[in-house]
């Protein structure tokens, strides 16, 4: 056995030392029959299917009756041995646990299908999307447990989810309590990237808000929103099958948008940039199985386009211009350097604040005294004044 066999029978290992803890506090015994269900959706990762096996042997600890699981995902994105682990605890639970594919619209594919397929017993609503086969197909959690009563789910004898304890004068049927789960604010947060246009968007939103900061001359709140995009971003590539190609040309087209605006809007390096920015959103998902969504992408890109070609424009002007200094007059001026040259930086001029580029030869420091020679685009190209 190797380490990634110790690694699962430790967890295994746990998980019964918590199931007979969770019995021996409850006493043996369950006073109130309760009734969980589970939701996991989006692709599943290995978070995703440890958040699955969790609740799984939380549930029995806490004396539930009864599982449900509802499932509404594509595929399964996890390790193998990830998969493997759980679909062994959903065919073989601590308690009566049923599989629900729903609501509708909902698909499973690839291993999304193997864990609904193990579970002693599977349920469907209509028109989803599946090859998994099953005698049960109930449009809603309500009706599914309402038609559990009674019912033997695998080795465990049959379940009641329905009680006669009515209110006087009221006519009806009432199930036991059932509780609904979801993954913490963590694992929800985090999965914002968790599919392949998500990361594409946290990834080309980050890195555009970046070049803001670096356009802008000071970290702030966007610096903030930049960070957190592109943890996002980087969250959703370490989980996802993602094509290393396509994360770089997303950074590529980036790149080309921020020096196309940097030179005043070069037509042909914007075209390029869009063009790049495309073929990186559409292909970020190396497996054929985990699809990119289309408007997710198209989003995304127009994003990118509005703030490059409009907003930092608009910014820039804001910062930069002022109405007292002409392009034209600006040759022969003299001012001084706010930052240190690489070989672009910002210049002071009669109280207005310019970028600027130099020869890189010219080793200008933050506070050095320059002189503009030309204008170009929204740049002025100076040089170390003589002192």
């Amino acid at each position: 056995m190797g380490w990634q066999g110790y690694t699962v029978s430790l967890r295994t290992l746990g998980s019964r030392i918590a199931l007979v803890l969770g019995l021996v506090a409850c006493g043996g015994a369950v006073t109130q029959a309760q009734i969980e269900v589970v939701e996991v959706g989006g692709y599943l990762d290995d978070a995703s299917l440890a958040y699955i096996r969790d609740s799984i042997t939380e549930a029995a600890a806490e004396g539930r009756q009864l599982l449900i699981l509802q499932i509404n995902s594509e595929a399964v994105v996890g390790a193998a041995s990830e998969l493997e682990e759980t679909v062994a605890l959903v065919a073989d639970p601590p308690l009566p646990l049923v599989t629900w594919l729903g609501p509708a619209p909902a698909e499973a594919d690839g291993g999304v299908e193997e864990i609904l397929a193990a579970a002693p017993l599977v349920a469907i609503a209509p028109n989803t999307e599946t090859d998994v086969t099953s005698e049960v197909e109930i449009p809603s959690i309500r009706q599914l447990v309402q038609e559990l009563d009674g019912m033997a789910i695998g080795r465990y004898p049959p379940v009641q989810t329905i009680t006669d304890d009515l209110p006087d004068n009221q006519e009806g049927v009432t199930t036991f309590p059932v509780t609904f789960t979801q993954p913490g604010l963590w694992h929800r947060f985090t999965h914002l990237g968790a599919t392949p246009e998500g990361a594409f968007f946290f990834l080309v939103i980050g890195l555009t808000i970046a070049a803001f900061e670096f356009f802008a001359l000071g970290p702030g709140l966007a610096a903030a929103v930049a960070a957190i995009s592109l943890f996002l971003g980087a969250y959703g590539i370490s989980v996802l099958p993602t094509n290393p190609w396509a994360v770089a040309a997303a950074v590529a087209a980036t790149w080309l948008l921020a020096a196309s605006y940097q030179k005043g809007g070069v037509l042909i390096v914007n075209l390029l940039g869009t063009a790049l920015l495309a073929w990186s959103g559409f292909s970020f998902s190396s497996n054929p199985a985990v699809r990119p969504g289309v408007l997710g992408v198209i989003f995304a890109i127009l994003a990118v386009l509005f703030f490059f070609l409009l907003a930092l424009p608009a910014v820039g002007r804001a910062r930069f211009s002022t109405k007292t200094i002409g392009r034209e007059a600006l040759v022969g001026q003299t001012g001084l350097a706010d930052v240190d040259f690489d070989p672009d930086g910002v210049v002071s001029i009669n109280g207005a604040r310019w970028p600027a580029t130099a020869h890189r030869a010219a080793a200008i420091k933050s506070g050095d005294p320059v002189i503009v020679r030309s204008v170009a685009g929204r740049e002025v190209e100076v040089e170390k004044a003589p002192t």
